[in-house]
């Protein structure tokens, strides 16, 4: 039996992959940045930093049979201390299976500033289908029991009860994850009542435990959390597991017997089902390198079975039945480990299954067990081959992994054993921009981006799945998020390839980039959004880091032209500059050509973090040199235009003819 986070409206997990993107703070390398909206239940501070609601106090009992069965029981009242706090409270979520848990009581009130109470009546509880699992019915089990609160206002309290009960017992099995959800926390109480012949095992950060109790045969394990204003999280901190609170406890030992109870529940005997080998057949007909038939079959599931993004835990730990899974098209992460596995061992290639985190916890707990920032999620392993496959991800290239399983600890189902999962993988950009100023000073531009390496699939995946409005809306807002106003048109290669390098090229015009009656300070691109620039804002987006963040290794080579109508003259151009330390590498030149009337622009970044999550002492080391880099991508070319304009040009034109452009630095 695994317990899972009881408030998920508070602590429920948003969907994988826009999990790293909102702890990089952007969405980059796929050549588009966007922003990281606060995701469902958080919420900002007001301007005295008030916390915008606080746990006061929430017991929670787990009792735990020995045949596996639990009886939960759990009482919490919060308060909202401000209007976001009133947001984050007024409607909480009791999770459960409906096939095999029952809630056996529910209570839930109101409690006015001055202390009335207002009890929730029968019209504001009812249960919906879990949102993840629509139209799956394999998963059709996870329902959410929703308690909405009335006249809740900033200072109000929110009393929830309920006790849930597992009907169906199941393997003498129990673990429970719990972290802070970073609210205040007066007091809070976990107990967990078990059979003194099944112990339990802790690992606690920040959670004080009490000395064990036994009696009549079970022992009490109780760990009590307190908990003042939590310090905000920085702009793309890695999880907060990483350093933070955290309590997890489990009934079994260690990771080697967690693999081996895993093995035996997922045991299948449909594996080797007709059906799975005459596809497998079919699959890999006529080729025989043994990567490339693991390729055929990781493509083929990635395109053709449907991922129901439900971590693990969340609903029962055995996988379906590969056949269910063939015949259904759908599964979630250990569904698709299952067919996958089965229709590699038809092709004759070993493989199994790695239990993991997806997200930005590069680090798991001492025990083991299912949790939010514990084991959530499940991929494979190829020993043959020595590689990691995650078919769920969908949009990544056979022999790369989605950032959110980088470097993670991964246990190895079969031997039994951690290893850990790449902290690096090649990824790079090669962008070059063409811009062309007219005599309005409206300019037209030719850009294009090639991404290889990791970075390459999930570009051509997300036109692969665009619509041409889609697609045009993604070249439009490349254009505004680089801060530009004008028109966009995109083309891309061809979308059938699964691997490989990938381009896209864009066209269109820039509005009023050159005033024609004065100074203009222009941008000195070299990208557009999602380029160096891109990247290098997005780690310095805190002055000073207290948080480890996420900080994945790449290369980008940029250059850029931009040609100039006759009459505009070139007053200043940036000095090229040089910047190497431990963990990065950039250059940039600046040359203008009088006689063509173009300035040139090239940057190179290179990066060597090693891995994908950077410590606060790293980023101070590292400050000072991506400072730097930011000055350079923020540069400006300054030109003026006008009849002063045009005579200068003319001796500039004058002037080329006895020597070469100039380079940067040198003012004209």
């Amino acid at each position: 039996m695994t317990a899972r986070a009881k408030h998920v409206g508070r602590n429920g997990r948003a969907a994988p992959y826009a999990a790293l993107c909102a702890a990089l703070g952007v969405c980059v390398f796929a050549g588009l940045a966007l922003p990281a909206f606060a995701q469902p239940g958080t919420v900002t501070a007001t301007d005295d930093d008030t916390p915008p609601a606080t746990l006061e106090r929430d017991v929670h009992q787990f009792i735990v049979q020995q045949d596996g069965s639990v009886e939960e029981r759990d009482d919490t009242v919060l308060r909202a201390n401000t209007m976001a706090g009133v947001e984050a409270i007024a409607q909480r979520y009791v999770w459960f299976n409906k096939d095999i848990e029952t809630i056996t009581q529910l209570s839930a009130s109101t409690i006015d500033p001055d202390g009335r109470e207002h009890p929730v009546g029968p019209d504001g509880i009812r249960d919906v289908q879990e949102p993840r699992s629509a139209g799956a019915p394999m998963f059709e089990d996870g329902v959410l029991r929703t308690v909405i609160f009335p006249g809740v206002q900033p200072g109000s309290r929110v009393h929830l009860m309920f006790a849930k009960r597992r009907v169906k017992p199941s393997k003498p099995v129990f673990s429970y994850f719990v972290e802070p959800s970073r609210d205040p926390v007066g007091f809070q109480q976990l107990i967990f009542d078990l059979p003194s012949g099944l112990p339990l095992h802790a690992d606690a950060r920040g959670y004080t435990a009490l000395p064990p109790v036994t009696a009549n045969g079970r022992t009490r394990y109780t760990f009590e959390y307190r908990h003042g204003p939590y310090a905000p999280p920085e702009a793309g901190a890695a999880s907060y597991a990483n350093w933070g609170d955290r309590l997890m406890v489990s009934t079994v030992p260690d990771y080697a017997a967690f693999a081996q109870r895993y093995r035996l529940d997922a045991a299948d005997p449909t594996a080797a089902d007709p059906s799975i080998a005459a596809l497998a057949n079919a699959l890999t007909a006529n080729v025989t390198d043994p990567r490339d038939k693991a390729q055929r079959i990781y493509d083929w599931m990635r395109f053709n079975i449907r991922y129901v993004a439900l971590f693990i835990g969340q609903t029962a730990t055995m996988p379906h039945r590969a056949v269910d899974i063939l015949r259904n098209r759908y599964g979630d992460c250990k569904d698709h480990v299952a067919l996958f596995t089965a229709l590699l061992a038809a092709a004759g290639i070993r493989a199994e299954a790695v239990l993991l985190n997806l997200g930005t916890t590069y680090s798991l707990p001492s025990v083991p067990g299912y949790g939010g920032d514990a084991i959530d999620h499940a991929i494979t392993w190829l020993p043959d081959l020595g590689l990691f496959a995650d078919t769920s991800s969908g949009g990544i290239a056979f022999g790369y992994l989605p950032g959110g399983v980088m470097d993670h600890p991964a246990l190895l189902v079969d031997d039994g054993a951690l290893a850990r999962t790449p902290a690096t993988q090649p990824r790079a950009r090669v962008a070059r921009l063409a811009l062309t100023v007219a005599e309005d000073g409206n300019a037209s531009y030719a850009y294009r981006v090639d991404d290889s390496g990791a970075s390459a699939e999930p570009e051509r995946n997300a036109f692969r799945r665009a619509t041409r409005q889609r697609a045009q809306q993604i070249a439009a807002d490349r254009l505004r998020l680089t801060g530009l106003s004008g028109t966009a048109r995109i083309d891309t290669d061809a979308v059938e390839a699964t691997s490989g390098p990938f381009a896209t090229t864009m066209h269109g015009t820039i509005d009023h980039l050159v005033w024609t009656d004065g100074t203009t300070a222009l941008p000195a691109l070299s990208s557009l959004s999602g380029g160096i620039r891109t990247q290098v804002d997005a780690w310095l987006a805190e002055p000073r880091r207290t948080q480890p963040f996420v900080c994945i290794d790449g290369d980008f080579d940029e250059t850029a032209q931009i040609a100039l109508p006759a009459d505009v003259r070139v007053t200043d151009v940036p000095a090229d500059a040089a910047v190497d330390d431990r963990y990065l590498s950039f250059e940039s030149h600046y040359v203008f050509d009088a006689a063509s009337r173009t300035v040139q622009i090239t940057r190179k970044l290179h990066t060597r973090f090693g891995r994908p999550m950077c410590s606060p002492e790293a980023f101070a080391q590292m400050r000072d040199a991506l400072t730097r880099v930011e000055r350079d991508t923020h540069a400006q070319i300054v030109v003026r235009a006008g009849r002063g304009g045009e005579a200068v040009a003319q001796r500039e034109r004058a002037g080329a003819d006895d020597g070469a452009g100039v380079g940067g630095g040198i003012t004209r």
